[in-house]
């Protein structure tokens, strides 16, 4: 006979409110839907945490979790998902992860102040899995939102739940499936206490990175959290288009294959451009099709998906009057990446004008080219991520959420997409001035935006005359050089719209607004 620790397995479908209890019909046993775990520790000891939402994030989250020595209950809407789990969890290590039918018996599993993460569809699903899990919850429970939720969402959910006695958080997690499953980077935000709660939990899930520790910090009030890991998704929106644009240059100018491209970004994984997207990259040019002959790169459809998070981004630097054009470029890139029908016929009406896809003509030198490339995705990366901080802290002026921006690039050093060596100079730049008002001016990445800017400017003409867009890497040029100069155009702009609008304008001599009658000196000097 098996000891009181060991695992038991049963089917059932719950009809009891005691954790872990259960029966059904037996001939109900061989159906793979009503496999459930349960040890009987359980049946008499409440589990640590919740997580209901059983998606890819969800699973491996929550094996994550039990991993650590947490022991976890888990509820999804759909019961298959929850045997799945289940099932991983015995597999992956008899981890103690223990699966629940209904909303119900699930809270009551889980030891009091309760604390449970969703993983669900933003909008409407998580406001529908609130109102299920609310009815079983008591005061001083807590509930965490750990998908990409819109923040002002999570500060309407906080305030309702409030109302009602109950803690929320709105927790940014980063790092795709494999971060989720192994240490992911996470972002929560909201009350202080509700993190207070869940802790020990986080520093041992999140990502371990040596000399910088776990990869998750208290973000701030409200939704600064949601807002946080939205900004991450832009950054990441604007790293994917400058490596797809060096990718592009590579191999239409460069003639680079696909051999040549995966050394290419695995030497460049090497050095400043170390990261998690440069790796897998170069991970991506070395795997063959295996429904055909060639490489599945040079298969997949050029249409890139997106789920709404650079969107935001772009839209909240719109609203903040924050420059993000790099981001917005590659916004733009997949908007236009989706109209591949009409890209198509427009190919077609250029071609037999005398345009195809590439204008020939312009001899390189490959590994000059190569090294001009990698210059100028470094030097437009920075000016990437200075637009995101930048839109940050805006947006922690406009809140009030007193935000550290070295913080935040702290805990993007490891477990999230956007991870990379160039994290830990972003963090060294704001703890020299906290303050600061733009990474490009920090002294050390001036320096080696200066050292790269000839480069780039070969890389960007190179583009140009071949025909190539280049929309992220130009964008970011065009940012850096509107931001060194001491003086712009736009005097000329503010004067049209004096003239046309009588919007009044500033003088570089005076103090003061002034308005000058344009249209009638315009006049009278046309007379």
């Amino acid at each position: 006979m098996k000891s009181r620790s060991s695992s038991l397995f049963c089917y059932f479908q719950p009809i009891f409110d005691f954790p872990g209890f259960s029966l059904i019909s037996p001939e109900s046993i061989s159906k793979r839907d009503h496999i459930v775990r349960l040890t009987m520790a359980a049946a008499t000891k409440p589990t640590r945490i919740g997580l209901a939402g059983l998606a890819v994030m969800g699973q491996n989250l929550a094996l994550n979790i039990a991993e650590k020595g947490f022991p976890i209950s888990v509820y999804n809407r759909s019961t298959s998902k929850v045997d799945e789990t289940v099932e991983r969890a015995k597999k992956e290590g008899d981890l103690p992860l223990y699966g629940f039918h209904d909303p119900e018996s699930f809270v009551k599993s889980i030891q009091k102040p309760r604390v449970i993460i969703m993983l669900v569809k933003a909008g409407s699903p998580v406001d529908q899995t609130i109102k299920t899990l609310s009815a079983y919850l008591e005061k001083g429970d807590c509930i965490i939102d750990g998908g990409n939720e819109w923040y002002e969402n999570t500060e309407r959910r906080e305030k309702a739940m409030a109302e009602l006695g109950l803690l929320y958080l709105g927790m940014g997690v980063s790092g795709g499936e494999e971060g989720a499953r192994n240490g992911p980077s996470m972002m929560p935000g909201g009350s202080l206490e509700a993190f207070k709660y869940i802790e020990d939990i986080l520093l041992k899930v999140a990502a371990q990175v040596p000399d910088s520790g776990p990869c998750v910090t208290y973000i701030g009030k409200g939704g600064s959290g949601n807002f946080v890991k939205m900004v991450h998704n832009g950054i990441e929106y604007g790293d994917m288009q400058l490596i797809a644009e060096a990718y592009d240059v590579l191999k239409s100018v460069g003639k680079l294959s696909n051999e040549e491209l995966h050394s290419v970004f695995a030497e460049w994984n090497k050095g400043e451009l170390l990261s998690f997207l440069i790796e897998i990259t170069a991970d991506i040019f070395g795997i063959k099709d295996d429904k055909g002959e060639g490489y599945l790169v040079d298969k997949v459809l050029d249409k890139t998906g997106m789920k709404g998070t650079g969107k935001w981004t772009v839209q909240q630097a719109a609203d903040l009057s924050i420059a993000a054009p790099t981001i917005a470029s590659s916004l733009d890139a997949r908007f236009l990446s989706g109209l591949k029908e009409e890209r198509v016929e427009a190919a077609k009406v250029f071609k037999a004008g005398g345009f195809g896809d590439i204008l020939t003509g312009q001899v390189v030198d490959k590994k000059q080219l190569i090294d001009d490339v990698r210059q100028a995705l470094y030097a437009s990366k920075i000016c990437s991520y200075a637009q995101g901080m930048n839109l940050i802290r805006a947006k922690s002026i406009e809140k009030g959420w007193d935000l550290k921006l070295g913080e935040l690039a702290r805990i993007w050093k490891g477990g999230c997409i956007i991870r990379a060596v160039f994290l830990d100079w972003i963090k060294k730049a704001y703890d020299r001035n906290p303050d600061l008002a733009n990474l490009l001016v920090d002294p050390e990445f001036a320096k080696e935006i200066i050292e790269r800017q000839s480069a780039w400017r070969r890389v960007v003409c190179l583009a140009i005359n071949s025909g190539i867009s280049t929309p992220g890497m130009s964008s970011s040029l065009a940012y850096f050089d509107t931001y060194r100069r001491g003086r712009l155009p736009a005097n000329l702009v503010q004067a049209q719209r004096d003239y046309f609008g009588a919007h009044t304008y500033e003088r570089v001599d005076v103090e003061g607004s002034f308005h000058t009658e344009w249209f009638k000196i315009a006049r009278q000097l046309r007379n």
